[in-house]
């Protein structure tokens, strides 16, 4: 019998405020990443669930989703590891923050970088995705969020 392959799916949030993209600076296997605020989407919980609540967990901002940036497939290989990710990128505002909440376990920082500052950082960068999502979030890149529909079915024991 095969084993049915299954991508991991996540979710980003690109979030610009005065020309200055939200990242969050994290502990990898690889070292001290960058990456924009996102994380995998639970059982239970749609897209525009899940980026609104790994942007709290990762950056203790709340979020806002406007707009589908885009939805991205990428294959990470390390060791033992090949995992292909489907990325749903997501724009928005930032609605509030708190000072006080603590972050994620591994994220050191929430940083607020320019588009040039983002580039020149590049080998930091925990995929190839930070980046190319920032850029299709400048070329203008938006789509409804009513193009992902969550079945009720997620949300039935």
């Amino acid at each position: 019998m095969t084993t049915r392959w299954k991508p991991s799916v996540t979710v980003a949030a690109i979030v610009e405020r005065d020309g200055r993209y939200l990242l969050v600076e994290e502990h990898t296997p690889e070292g001290l990443r960058l990456n924009n605020p996102a994380g995998h989407l639970d059982p239970g919980e749609s897209p525009e669930q899940a980026v609104v609540r790994e942007t709290l967990e990762e950056t203790a901002h709340g979020f806002a989703p406007e707009a589908l940036v885009g939805i991205y497939l990428s294959r990470f290989q390390r060791a033992e590891e090949d995992i292909t990710y489907l990325r749903m990128a997501f724009c928005g505002t930032v609605t509030s923050f708190d000072p006080h909440r603590p972050l994620d376990h591994g994220i050191v920082r929430a940083l607020w970088l320019t588009p040039d500052e983002v580039r020149q950082s590049a080998e930091r960068h925990r995929s190839p995705l930070v980046l190319r999502c920032i850029e299709d979030h400048l070329a203008g890149l938006r789509h409804p969020l009513s193009l992902i529909q969550t079945d009720a079915s997620i949300w039935r024991p």
